[in-house]
């Protein structure tokens, strides 16, 4: 398979990211938990401390944080801001749902942290990495080593196998075993007698569960997914859900998604709830 078909397919990154409606309204930063056991302290999370680094994060466990991150976009009618002083931080192995009503800057929320879109101001600490301080090659090459991806409609590459879907990103790490990891983990979701079917042959469920083997065979230390369950229908959705959470577990993998679900977002560690481009 030649590898130039790009990084971005390597971790089922679409070619361009949409642009989510945009609103803003003020309102303080905070965040909502399932319940009382997972309820966090305003410290752990809102960062008001400007002296905060990444070797802060390595000796605290945290793989993901934000500070002060806003995203304005110009329009006919003025400058919008989508993203508005939004801070946070998330721990290794946690599980985070951003939830919110359309137009809420959840995506692009996520496509900030994931470093899929560059912030107006404040920065991202992703994996011990500021964003702010990469250029395009270097958030790239960051995501292949260290992320991975589930989004809703899949971005399979059409003309390769699931097998090769999943092989994609170990071949572009250079990795020898790339054939044998990918059979793992379309066996590990329960496809091994789907890997020579192309996209078009397989279910949406199907195509789903190739997108989750593709997203946890590098072991990625943080896991994006966007609406994952949003083509699915019920008993479909709670399965592919199941197999994310098991590998999550499993895997000891970060992960943050973002959905209308919330019966999905409940089965995560953490809620937070956005509004008006802010969490509140």
């Amino acid at each position: 398979m030649a590898a130039g078909r790009g990084v971005a397919w390597a971790v089922g990154m679409p070619d361009s990211i949409p642009a989510p409606a945009a609103r803003a309204s003020p309102g303080p930063n905070h965040s909502q938990s399932k319940n009382a056991a997972h309820a966090p302290t305003k410290d752990r999370f809102a960062l008001n401390d400007t002296t905060h680094n990444a070797a802060t994060d390595t000796a605290t466990d945290t793989v993901l944080a934000a500070e002060h991150l806003t995203r304005q976009v110009s329009s006919p009618e003025g400058s919008l801001t989508i993203v508005n002083d939004v801070s946070l931080r998330i721990g290794a192995g946690e599980s985070v749902a951003i939830v919110g009503a359309s137009g809420a800057g959840k995506s692009t929320l996520l496509a900030l942290l994931a470093g899929l879109d560059t912030p107006s101001s404040g920065r991202v600490i992703l994996a011990g990495q500021d964003l702010t301080q990469l250029d395009e090659d270097g958030r790239a090459r960051l995501r292949a080593e260290r992320v991975g991806f589930v989004f809703q409609s899949f971005h399979l590459v059409p003309a390769l196998t699931a097998l090769e879907n999943v092989m994609l990103p170990l071949e572009l790490a250079g990795r020898r075993d790339a054939r044998a990891g990918a059979l793992e983990a379309l066996e590990r979701v329960g496809l091994r007698d789907r890997v020579g079917h192309y996209p078009r042959q397989l279910s949406g469920g199907e195509q789903q569960r190739v997108a989750l083997a593709r997203a946890f065979v590098t072991r990625p230390a943080v896991l994006f997914a966007d609406e994952p369950t949003g083509n699915l229908d019920t008993v479909t959705g709670a399965r592919v859900t199941q197999l994310l959470f098991e590998m999550n577990s499993s895997a000891h993998t970060t992960v943050v998604l973002v959905t209308h679900d919330r019966e999905l977002a409940s089965r995560c560690g953490r809620m937070l709830v956005m509004e008006g481009g802010r969490l509140v």
